[in-house]
């Protein structure tokens, strides 16, 4: 059973035209899974658009106001403890803007100091993550995440990021997910994102397999259209970071690289 009844997750997206490409689902988690209750595209939320200025101040306001909830999102929320020099990650998050202004500067930064390696952290080794946070598919995405969604919410505090922070009760708690390591963990993971039946086919297998394994409740009508037919297969992604953050169970660190390195939830 989840720490909390009221669940979300993010699929997200640190490309120009995000708000097309960031999902949010919202509902409940009971014995029988997860209940969607809502599943938006950012540019649909309130105050939201499809400019990423728009689709991250939407996303925040929508993330601060899930004040009971255990929201997962799916970029890094932290780099390679190696090539971190603060003593805290929360004086990492605070930096972060400062010591980056752009993505091409946080990448250039990491392969410098790591050598030109692209170095993973313990919790990705772990959760079989596909990449490194600064490698070349993703860093846009944690660059923007970081910099957009956890410094403000954090210096603001209007979240708390498990499990680098105690959790409070009435405010949001953050997670990092993964759903690719779900499916891996599950036995699921076949290639699901394009346009052609097949890979419609296999959306539509991934939604009833999970169901079947109680992690979900049936997905049917519109909302079913939506996710079998989103070629990106970001509103399926949104599902199953929802998905991974009603399975957590602790919310404490457990060890000190944690502390710095942060977790992904699977």
């Amino acid at each position: 059973m989840s720490l909390r009844a009221k669940i979300a997750g993010v699929d997200f997206s640190g490309a120009r035209d995000a708000g097309r490409h960031i999902w949010v689902a919202q509902g409940t988690h009971g014995p029988n899974g997860f209940q969607i209750d809502s599943l938006k595209r950012a540019d649909k939320l309130h105050g939201g658009g499809v400019t990423i200025d728009e689709a991250m101040r939407g996303l925040r306001d929508c993330l601060s106001g899930l004040t009971e909830s255990i929201i997962g999102l799916d970029f890094p929320f932290s780099i390679p403890a190696t090539l971190i020099e603060q003593f805290t990650w929360s004086e990492f998050i605070h930096d972060f803007s400062r010591s980056y202004a752009t993505p091409e500067e946080f990448r250039d930064d990491c392969r410098v100091k790591a050598k030109g390696k692209e170095l993973k952290r313990a919790t990705d080794s772990e959760a079989k993550v596909p990449w490194s946070a600064y490698n070349l598919r993703i860093y846009r995405q944690t660059w923007v995440g970081i910099r957009y969604i956890l410094a403000p919410l954090i210096s603001e505090n209007r979240v708390r990021v498990i499990p680098t922070q105690t959790p409070r009760e009435g405010m949001p708690i953050l997670a990092e997910t993964c759903p690719a390591s779900f499916l891996k963990h599950e036995g699921l993971y076949s290639p699901y994102k394009g346009r052609t039946p097949d890979l419609q086919k296999t959306r539509s297998s991934i939604l009833a397999e999970i169901t079947k394994r109680n992690y979900l409740m049936p997905v049917t009508g519109k909302t079913r259209r939506r996710v079998v037919e989103d070629v990106g297969g970001d509103a399926l992604d949104a599902i199953i970071a929802a998905v991974c953050a009603t399975r957590i169970d602790d919310l404490a660190p457990r060890s000190v690289l944690e502390r710095l390195e942060a977790r992904v939830y699977f």
